[in-house]
């Protein structure tokens, strides 16, 4: 063991956050790596989305203007995504910032609720056709 590594116990112990503490999941993790070095700008924001939700067995519900609803954000798009060990699915968004070249995972807030809400009774009504 060097001397420097000695004196620093701190960086020895450093311990790692399970991905459920953080809210991480590995589909979740699929996803934003999926959609990291974005291009194609906004005629292929949907398409781009979709590929990589189907790439993890999720899918893109619609895709809408943001509207002033997200901040620094041009289009939304309403995913849902497979949870880690369960067949429950979550619904998140992707956002589409001013621009048009990057591409965020917002996941469902207060501002945001309503949205979620919609999307959730969305899927119901396309269960029960």
């Amino acid at each position: 063991m060097l001397s420097s590594e000695m004196n620093a116990p701190e960086a020895a112990t450093q311990t790692l956050v399970p991905a459920s503490d953080t809210g991480l999941t590995m589909e979740l993790l699929e996803l934003e790596l999926s959609l990291d070095g974005f291009t194609t700008g906004p005629d292929g924001f949907a398409a781009h989305v979709r590929s990589a939700a189907a790439a993890i067995d999720g899918a893109l519900l619609f895709e809408l203007p943001a509207s002033g609803l997200v901040a620094d954000c041009d289009r939304i798009a309403v995913l849902r995504i497979p949870t880690d060990g369960s067949t429950a699915m979550a619904t998140i968004f992707a956002c589409l910032a001013a621009g048009g070249n990057t591409i965020r995972i917002e996941t469902p807030d207060e501002t945001t609720e309503g949205l979620k809400n919609f999307a959730e009774a969305f899927v119901d009504v396309l269960q029960r056709i």
